[in-house]
């Protein structure tokens, strides 16, 4: 691991071990007005892990938003051990920012075994080599943006992304509710399965809520468009690594009272779907049509 934003990501999901059953992070600006969700996914999923015997594996996870985070303070992480059963063991996690609860996070942990088998196959599509990388907006668009929003285009980012069907955020125009992005860390991490789940966690926030904005050519670039996770799902299935390229296939089945609903499926290269995920977002349209 030499690539200094992969490596900070990386710490970023390594908590402080504060107390028993407590734990304390730090956030990173990447550009967004508040913590970015995938964060607090992450590091409340290592908080949990920390009280877990290794043997047993995550296998989903559920998150509410209550608070928008504060980038500029940590976040305390308070583990309540609910259960620890023959071979499954639960615990809810409650993020706090000065004094208040942030998100409330509950996971499931389940010793291995074997058993009936099956999934739906992965998409078709061309491999990520075919695929140009997520273009960055030229120089002089981008010093025609709000400051906050050259932030967010012009950080350095721990993943590589490349969408297969590429659309300018800027000028959306509108298509069917469903898209396909191959992602993976650009640097190689080591070989531990806690941190390529929280790793993958973080991940799994991105381009998700974005998909129930599809059809109305809307985006989170535009300053009229008011975006924000209400919650988010994740379920693990099999083994991955977070380096390695994965797909992620996505569709949004519905949104209704500036709410949108999302989906997505994780597979590996090979066709292995290791992970599924689920997010409702509020999706609001301020100051006239977008």
């Amino acid at each position: 691991m030499t690539h200094p934003v992969v490596a900070e990501l990386v710490e970023l999901l390594r908590l402080e071990r504060l107390e028993d059953n407590l734990y304390r992070g730090q956030s990173r600006d990447i550009g967004t007005k508040y913590v970015f969700g995938g964060q607090v996914m992450g590091q409340a999923l290592a908080a949990a892990q920390a009280t877990v015997d290794p043997a047993r594996h995550v296998h989903s996870l559920h998150a509410y938003f209550l608070r928008p985070g504060d980038i500029e303070a940590p976040i305390v992480y308070s583990v309540d051990r609910t259960r620890d059963g023959r071979s499954f063991s639960t615990r809810r996690v409650t993020a706090i920012q000065h004094g208040q609860p942030i998100c409330v996070f509950a996971s499931s942990f389940h010793l291995e075994e074997a058993g009936a088998e099956h999934q739906i196959n992965k998409p078709e599509v061309p491999d990520p080599e075919d695929l140009e990388p997520l273009a960055r907006p030229a120089p002089e668009v981008l010093a025609k943006l709000p400051p906050m929003m050259q932030r967010w285009l012009s950080r350095q980012v721990p993943f590589e992304v490349r969408p297969v069907y590429p659309r300018d955020e800027l000028k959306p125009a509108k298509r069917p509710p469903y898209q396909q992005v191959w992602f993976r860390l650009i640097d190689r991490v080591e070989d531990t399965p806690l941190l390529h789940r929280a790793l993958l966690a973080y991940a799994s926030d991105f381009h998700l809520l974005g998909t129930a904005t599809l059809p109305h050519g809307i985006s989170y670039y535009d300053p009229r468009v008011q975006m924000a996770s209400i919650d988010h799902a994740m379920w693990f299935h099999r083994p991955f690594r977070a380096d390695e390229w994965l797909l992620y296939a996505l569709d949004s089945p519905t949104a209704q009272g500036s709410r949108g609903l999302a989906r997505g499926g994780i597979y590996t290269r090979d066709g292995r779907l290791v992970a599924s995920t689920a997010q409702e977002g509020m999706i609001r349209i301020v100051g006239g049509e977008a």
